[in-house]
Order: structure tokens, then sequence, then C-alpha cells
């Protein structure tokens, strides 16, 4: 692919610097810091565009805390303005990476996702007897910044893009980019996928998948995903990433695999029982506060209405139907839509 030049004007074009804080925004409208920004928005956004132009423009600082969800991850959230920069950036070059990588990537990709991702998988499940795993131990902590510029410069060669691209890879000064960024998953995407392009046309594994960090490869002969398993961990290597020893394995696809929160047969597909765990727990704690009047019912109703979007995706009708009745869910839909009226999740 031929590398791209003149992007800087088309980043801090006033346009692309608006469209990016439209989508800033997104679900962040009543946030203070975005309020204020959004009063001034001309303002700060012609400032922006001075300070990217003239290279003045530096990040704020990280807000860091953990999530757990369902494993012990930190998260670091940058100020408002500087997510608008990442947006703007990302409008930009997100397209050209994009073009790049494989099919059966599907995280973070416009017209892929989690859903089609499980789809597909569950297809290469009826098509395959085993299913090699491989877990990469604290992927994103991990990522080498100079080897990940070097991926970035094979795409790109204006040197003012490299610029502000080099300033948010080091804005971090370990090892590793930050989950939380915008430009972390376009980053994180781009890193495995020589990876990906290896495994596909030179060792030639037909059915694969990846989804970020999560890596799949289906076939009938378990002695050749052992074979595949040698290749990958080698070529780990060369990007200084280390294959975690206990979590990747072959499995039989008959017996169910876990994968993006499902547990997947060739036949059907399960809510995990540590979703289901997890759900009631946050609920539970939910209704605690609720009785000290510091959230209301409709932020209870809205937690559910997310995990029965997520669990309608699975063989699930009878759990749904007991989950809405566990928690006498149609008493506190105030603030979301009505869920016999959502498309998809009414049991």
């Amino acid at each position: 692919m031929k590398r791209q030049g003149y992007l800087f004007d088309e980043i801090t074009s006033f346009e692309n610097l608006l469209k990016a804080a439209k989508k800033a925004q997104r679900g962040k409208r009543f946030k203070e810091s975005t309020a204020e920004f959004n009063f001034r928005l001309e303002a700060e956004l012609l400032k922006l565009q001075d300070e990217l132009r003239g290279q003045t423009y530096r990040m704020g600082g990280y807000k860091r805390f953990y999530i757990y969800d369902p494993k012990k991850r930190l998260i670091s959230a940058l100020p408002y303005r500087d997510r608008v920069v990442q947006h703007a950036l990302c409008n930009v070059i997100g397209p050209i990476f994009d073009g790049s990588l494989i099919f059966d990537s599907y995280a973070c990709r416009r017209g892929k996702g989690s859903h089609k991702a499980v789809d597909r998988f569950t297809m290469f499940c009826r098509r395959n007897k085993y299913a090699l795993k491989c877990d990469i131990r604290s992927y994103f902590a991990s990522i080498d910044h100079d080897i990940l510029f070097e991926m970035i410069r094979k795409k790109i060669k204006d040197p003012d893009a490299l610029w502000l691209i080099k300033l948010i890879i080091d804005s971090t000064s370990s090892p590793g980019i930050p989950i939380g960024n915008l430009a972390s998953q376009i980053f994180a995407n781009l890193y495995l996928n020589g990876l990906d392009h290896y495994l596909k046309e030179i060792v030639k594994c037909r059915h694969y998948i990846r989804y970020m960090d999560d890596m799949i490869v289906f076939g009938d002969d378990k002695t050749a995903l052992n074979s595949v398993k040698d290749a990958v961990r080698e070529y780990l290597m060369r990007l200084k990433l280390k294959m975690h020893p206990n979590k990747s394995q072959t499995y039989f696809t008959s017996g169910g695999i876990i994968f993006l929160g499902y547990k997947i047969y060739p036949t059907h597909r399960l809510v995990i029982r540590q979703n289901i765990k997890r759900l009631r727990s946050r609920i539970k704690k939910y209704y605690e506060l609720l009785g000290l009047k510091l959230i209301t019912r409709g932020k209870i109703s809205c937690s559910i209405q997310s995990w029965l979007g997520y669990a309608i995706h699975a063989d699930s009708f009878n759990l749904r139907r007991k989950i809405i009745s566990e928690f006498n869910f149609k008493a506190c839909k105030t603030a979301c839509p009505p869920l016999e009226g959502r498309q998809g999740i009414s049991p």
C-alpha cells in the first residue's frame, strides 16, 4: 500500500475538528468539561487548530481508574479537548489503517464488532473439531512504542501527522499504550496486523478470528494447531509480546468455548455464568443506592436494558424472563424506552 502524505491539513481543518467534537461529546454532553468546551465551541476549536498547526499542542494529564469487566483493567482518560484531537486524528488515519486489516479482525471497526465476531466464531465452530485460543499477557501495557511507530511510518509519510501520532504514543513514559485512548484502539489493531497476515497467508490458517488481542485458530488437526501455537509464540517475540502460558490452549469445539462473554457451542450459545452473577451483584448495589436516593430508577432500568441487549444474542429466553421477573423490571423502567417496544429485547 502506498504511504499516505498531506494528511495534516485534513486532520486540523475546522470541519474535521467540529466533526470530532460532535463525536467526542456522545454520551458526555452533560458533563461539566464537555459543557464548558461546547459553550465556547468555535473559540476552543480555533485554539486547538492553532496549537496543532503551530505544533505547540501538548496533551493534558491522564486521569486513571480501574474497572472490573470482567478482569481488572487500568483505564486512562484524557481531558475532553484531548479526546477531540484524537477523534480528529482517527477520522483521517482510521480508514488508512483499516484498509490493511484482514476481513476477520473485528474489534473497533465500522461494520464489524463483537456480535459479528461471535456469529463468525459460531460458523467456524460448526466446521471444525478444535479451536486454539491464544492469549497475550498484558497486551496494551506491552506494546513497544518504537515498533509501533515504525509500523505507522510504513503507512504514513506526512511529517506533521507523524509528529502528532508520536506525541500521543509517547504520552506515557512507560511501555505500552493506555486503555481508554481512542487512538490506542487503532494502534492495537495495527500492532498485530502483521501476525494476522502471517497466519492467513504464510501459515495458511483458513479459519482464524481476532478481536483485539483475542486470537482463535480453528482446525481438525490438533497437532497442526500446536504447531500454529509455536508459530504465534515466535512471532510475538518479534513484537516484544508474550503468550500467556495458562490461557493459550486448544479446545474441542463440541465442548463449548468462551468468547466475548458467551459460551459458544456448534449448536447454540449461552450467557456465561460470571456475567449473570455480575449483573445480580451490580443491580443489588444499585437498589441499595436507590434506597439512599443516590441514583434513580432510570439508572437501574438502563443497566438491565443494556444487559438484556447483550443476552438476546445468546439462547437465553428463559433466563431473560427470570431476570425481568427477579428485578421487577417493569416497575423501574422510567428513563429508558419501554422493554416491549425495543426491537430484540422483549423475551
